[in-house]
Protein backbone atom coordinates (compact mmCIF):
# COMPACT_ATOMS: atom_id res chain seq x y z
CA UNK A 1 0.00 0.00 0.00
CA UNK A 2 1.45 3.56 -0.83
CA UNK A 3 1.70 6.44 1.32
CA UNK A 4 -0.96 9.34 0.04
CA UNK A 5 -2.02 11.35 2.78
CA UNK A 6 0.68 13.99 2.83
CA UNK A 7 1.20 14.22 -0.93
CA UNK A 8 -2.72 14.15 -1.82
CA UNK A 9 -3.04 17.11 0.87
CA UNK A 10 -0.39 18.83 -0.90
CA UNK A 11 -1.92 18.43 -4.45
CA UNK A 12 -5.35 19.28 -2.96
CA UNK A 13 -4.13 22.41 -1.70
CA UNK A 14 -2.21 23.29 -4.72
CA UNK A 15 -5.15 22.58 -7.35
CA UNK A 16 -7.50 24.14 -5.55
CA UNK A 17 -4.78 27.67 -6.47
CA UNK A 18 -6.22 27.51 -10.01
CA UNK A 19 -7.87 30.53 -11.54
CA UNK A 20 -7.61 33.32 -13.29
CA UNK A 21 -5.81 36.53 -13.53
CA UNK A 22 -6.95 39.66 -11.33
CA UNK A 23 -9.94 41.68 -12.92
CA UNK A 24 -8.52 44.71 -13.82
CA UNK A 25 -8.71 47.74 -11.18
CA UNK A 26 -11.43 50.07 -13.00
CA UNK A 27 -14.14 47.21 -12.26
CA UNK A 28 -12.96 47.09 -8.21
CA UNK A 29 -14.66 50.53 -7.51
CA UNK A 30 -18.18 48.81 -8.27
CA UNK A 31 -18.87 46.89 -4.90
CA UNK A 32 -21.06 48.42 -2.76
CA UNK A 33 -20.85 49.96 0.83
CA UNK A 34 -22.24 46.87 2.78
CA UNK A 35 -19.88 43.77 0.55
CA UNK A 36 -16.98 45.95 0.96
CA UNK A 37 -17.70 46.05 4.77
CA UNK A 38 -17.87 42.63 5.18
CA UNK A 39 -14.67 42.04 3.05
CA UNK A 40 -12.65 44.55 5.17
CA UNK A 41 -13.77 43.05 7.94
CA UNK A 42 -12.37 39.48 6.60
CA UNK A 43 -9.57 40.91 6.29
CA UNK A 44 -9.16 43.15 9.81
CA UNK A 45 -10.01 39.37 11.55
CA UNK A 46 -7.24 37.92 9.49
CA UNK A 47 -4.70 35.79 12.03
CA UNK A 48 -1.53 37.71 12.79
CA UNK A 49 1.71 35.93 13.33
CA UNK A 50 5.25 35.65 12.10
CA UNK A 51 6.13 32.15 12.98
CA UNK A 52 3.57 29.26 13.97
CA UNK A 53 4.06 25.54 14.74
CA UNK A 54 1.41 22.97 15.31
CA UNK A 55 0.63 19.30 15.02
CA UNK A 56 -1.81 18.20 12.46
CA UNK A 57 -4.01 14.72 12.59
CA UNK A 58 -4.91 14.26 8.88
CA UNK A 59 -6.93 11.71 7.70
CA UNK A 60 -6.92 11.00 3.85
CA UNK A 61 -9.84 8.71 2.12
CA UNK A 62 -10.00 7.75 -1.26
CA UNK A 63 -12.06 5.26 -3.59
CA UNK A 64 -9.30 2.74 -2.82
CA UNK A 65 -8.41 3.70 0.49
CA UNK A 66 -8.53 5.37 3.82
CA UNK A 67 -5.20 6.35 5.83
CA UNK A 68 -4.75 8.53 9.27
CA UNK A 69 -1.34 10.13 9.75
CA UNK A 70 0.16 12.93 12.28
CA UNK A 71 1.86 15.75 10.71
CA UNK A 72 4.37 18.45 12.20
CA UNK A 73 3.28 21.82 10.01
CA UNK A 74 5.58 24.82 10.32
CA UNK A 75 5.09 28.26 8.74
CA UNK A 76 7.03 31.65 8.31
CA UNK A 77 4.12 33.51 6.95
CA UNK A 78 4.17 34.34 3.11
CA UNK A 79 7.37 32.97 3.24
CA UNK A 80 7.32 28.86 3.78
CA UNK A 81 5.18 26.25 5.13
CA UNK A 82 6.67 22.88 5.75
CA UNK A 83 5.07 19.68 6.88
CA UNK A 84 6.44 16.70 7.91
CA UNK A 85 4.31 13.26 8.17
CA UNK A 86 5.01 10.25 10.20
CA UNK A 87 3.38 7.04 11.80
CA UNK A 88 3.90 6.69 15.94
CA UNK A 89 6.91 8.79 15.53
CA UNK A 90 8.62 7.29 12.36
CA UNK A 91 8.99 9.89 9.73
CA UNK A 92 7.20 8.88 6.25
CA UNK A 93 7.63 12.89 4.10
CA UNK A 94 8.28 15.84 3.87
CA UNK A 95 6.90 18.91 2.10
CA UNK A 96 8.33 22.21 1.65
CA UNK A 97 6.50 24.82 0.07
CA UNK A 98 7.96 28.24 -0.44
CA UNK A 99 6.98 31.36 -2.84
CA UNK A 100 9.18 30.16 -6.00
CA UNK A 101 9.50 26.28 -5.44
CA UNK A 102 7.69 22.87 -4.01
CA UNK A 103 9.76 20.56 -2.52
CA UNK A 104 8.71 16.83 -1.58
CA UNK A 105 9.85 13.33 -0.73
CA UNK A 106 7.89 10.40 0.67
CA UNK A 107 10.05 7.16 2.65
CA UNK A 108 8.23 4.42 1.69
CA UNK A 109 8.25 4.69 -2.11
CA UNK A 110 12.07 6.77 -2.35
CA UNK A 111 10.28 9.59 -4.37
CA UNK A 112 10.75 12.82 -4.69
CA UNK A 113 9.38 16.20 -6.36
CA UNK A 114 11.51 19.08 -6.67
CA UNK A 115 10.04 21.94 -8.32
CA UNK A 116 8.40 25.75 -8.75
CA UNK A 117 5.13 27.06 -9.41
CA UNK A 118 6.09 27.54 -13.06
CA UNK A 119 6.24 23.79 -13.66
CA UNK A 120 3.78 22.66 -11.82
CA UNK A 121 1.06 24.94 -13.88
CA UNK A 122 2.63 24.06 -16.97
CA UNK A 123 2.00 20.39 -15.89
CA UNK A 124 -1.79 20.59 -14.15
CA UNK A 125 -2.76 24.15 -16.87
CA UNK A 126 -3.08 25.74 -13.34
CA UNK A 127 -2.21 29.16 -12.00
CA UNK A 128 -0.41 28.62 -8.75
CA UNK A 129 0.39 30.62 -6.01
CA UNK A 130 1.78 29.92 -2.47
CA UNK A 131 -0.40 32.30 -0.55
CA UNK A 132 -3.78 30.61 -1.90
CA UNK A 133 -2.30 27.62 -0.40
CA UNK A 134 -1.32 29.81 3.12
CA UNK A 135 -4.88 31.13 3.14
CA UNK A 136 -6.86 27.77 3.03
CA UNK A 137 -4.36 26.66 5.88
CA UNK A 138 -5.30 29.67 7.92
CA UNK A 139 -9.11 30.04 7.42
CA UNK A 140 -8.90 33.13 4.96
CA UNK A 141 -10.43 33.20 1.41
CA UNK A 142 -8.44 31.37 -1.44
CA UNK A 143 -8.96 34.37 -3.51
CA UNK A 144 -8.38 38.18 -2.41
CA UNK A 145 -11.81 39.81 -2.16
CA UNK A 146 -10.52 43.26 -2.50
CA UNK A 147 -9.22 42.82 -5.91
CA UNK A 148 -12.79 42.36 -8.00
CA UNK A 149 -16.49 43.47 -7.26
CA UNK A 150 -18.70 41.07 -5.62
CA UNK A 151 -22.13 40.21 -4.65
CA UNK A 152 -23.42 39.90 -1.14
CA UNK A 153 -26.52 37.57 0.18
CA UNK A 154 -27.37 36.93 3.38
CA UNK A 155 -28.23 33.39 4.80
CA UNK A 156 -28.79 31.51 7.99
CA UNK A 157 -25.18 30.27 8.29
CA UNK A 158 -23.38 34.08 7.48
CA UNK A 159 -22.71 36.24 4.17
CA UNK A 160 -22.03 34.42 0.88
CA UNK A 161 -20.05 36.24 -1.31
CA UNK A 162 -19.57 35.55 -5.40
CA UNK A 163 -17.93 37.43 -7.76
CA UNK A 164 -20.32 39.71 -10.40
CA UNK A 165 -18.36 38.45 -12.95
CA UNK A 166 -17.79 34.79 -12.73
CA UNK A 167 -15.07 33.30 -15.61
CA UNK A 168 -16.15 31.08 -18.14
CA UNK A 169 -14.09 28.05 -16.88
CA UNK A 170 -14.14 28.27 -13.10
CA UNK A 171 -17.13 28.69 -10.36
CA UNK A 172 -16.35 30.57 -7.32
CA UNK A 173 -18.30 30.57 -3.78
CA UNK A 174 -17.16 31.86 -0.96
CA UNK A 175 -19.21 31.67 2.84
CA UNK A 176 -18.32 33.81 5.65
CA UNK A 177 -19.32 33.77 9.36
CA UNK A 178 -21.77 36.37 10.43
CA UNK A 179 -20.33 37.03 13.89
CA UNK A 180 -16.24 36.46 13.25
CA UNK A 181 -16.54 37.05 9.63
CA UNK A 182 -14.10 33.63 8.61
CA UNK A 183 -14.36 31.27 6.57
CA UNK A 184 -16.96 28.47 6.29
CA UNK A 185 -16.80 27.23 3.57
CA UNK A 186 -15.19 28.06 -0.23
CA UNK A 187 -16.13 26.27 -3.51
CA UNK A 188 -14.37 26.41 -6.76
CA UNK A 189 -15.39 24.86 -9.71
CA UNK A 190 -13.41 23.80 -13.35
CA UNK A 191 -16.40 23.55 -16.02
CA UNK A 192 -14.24 22.41 -18.28
CA UNK A 193 -12.05 20.06 -16.60
CA UNK A 194 -14.61 18.41 -14.55
CA UNK A 195 -12.81 18.97 -11.38
CA UNK A 196 -14.45 20.74 -8.10
CA UNK A 197 -13.16 21.33 -4.87
CA UNK A 198 -14.93 22.52 -1.65
CA UNK A 199 -13.04 23.15 1.34
CA UNK A 200 -15.42 23.95 5.17
CA UNK A 201 -14.35 25.40 8.09
CA UNK A 202 -16.79 23.16 10.72
CA UNK A 203 -15.09 24.47 14.06
CA UNK A 204 -12.77 27.44 14.97
CA UNK A 205 -10.63 27.69 17.94
CA UNK A 206 -9.48 31.06 19.95
CA UNK A 207 -5.64 31.33 20.53
CA UNK A 208 -3.76 34.02 21.90
CA UNK A 209 -6.83 36.07 21.58
CA UNK A 210 -7.32 35.12 18.00
CA UNK A 211 -10.20 33.25 15.68
CA UNK A 212 -8.39 30.22 14.07
CA UNK A 213 -9.20 26.79 12.28
CA UNK A 214 -9.63 23.69 14.32
CA UNK A 215 -10.56 22.06 11.61
CA UNK A 216 -10.49 21.87 7.73
CA UNK A 217 -12.71 19.39 5.05
CA UNK A 218 -11.68 19.35 2.14
CA UNK A 219 -13.55 17.61 -0.76
CA UNK A 220 -11.89 17.62 -4.75
CA UNK A 221 -14.02 15.82 -7.12
CA UNK A 222 -11.87 15.19 -10.65
CA UNK A 223 -14.39 13.32 -13.30
CA UNK A 224 -16.31 12.26 -10.85
CA UNK A 225 -13.94 10.92 -8.44
CA UNK A 226 -13.96 11.98 -4.85
CA UNK A 227 -10.88 12.50 -2.45
CA UNK A 228 -11.53 13.61 0.76
CA UNK A 229 -9.01 15.19 3.46
CA UNK A 230 -10.04 16.13 6.91
CA UNK A 231 -7.67 17.87 8.84
CA UNK A 232 -7.63 18.74 12.39
CA UNK A 233 -5.21 21.09 14.43
CA UNK A 234 -4.12 19.24 17.65
CA UNK A 235 -2.12 22.34 18.72
CA UNK A 236 -1.14 25.41 17.58
CA UNK A 237 1.45 27.86 18.79
CA UNK A 238 2.42 31.50 17.26
CA UNK A 239 5.49 33.22 17.02
CA UNK A 240 7.91 30.49 18.42
CA UNK A 241 11.80 29.65 16.73
CA UNK A 242 11.08 27.86 13.46
CA UNK A 243 13.14 25.90 11.21
CA UNK A 244 12.74 24.15 8.12
CA UNK A 245 15.13 21.14 7.62
CA UNK A 246 14.80 19.14 4.54
CA UNK A 247 17.04 17.50 2.44
CA UNK A 248 16.05 14.87 -0.46
CA UNK A 249 17.83 11.82 0.40
CA UNK A 250 19.96 10.23 -2.30
CA UNK A 251 19.13 7.37 -4.38
CA UNK A 252 15.29 8.59 -4.09
CA UNK A 253 13.67 8.45 -8.14
CA UNK A 254 11.83 11.78 -9.37
CA UNK A 255 8.49 12.28 -9.86
CA UNK A 256 7.21 13.07 -12.24
CA UNK A 257 3.86 14.68 -12.83
CA UNK A 258 1.84 14.01 -16.20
Amino acid sequence: MTYKPLLSLCIVLILMSCGSKKLVSETSGTTDLATANVIKKHYENAVSFETLAGRLKVRYQDEKQTQNVSVSIRMEKDKAIWMSANILGIPLAKVLITPNSVKYYEKISGSYFDGDFRLLSDVLGTELDFNKVQNILLGQTIYDLRQEPYILETSDRGYVLQPKKQFDLFTRLFLLNASTYKTEAQQLVNNNENQSAIVTYPTYQTISGQVFPNEINIVANQNNKNTLIDIEYRSVEFNVDVSFPFSIPSGYDEIELK
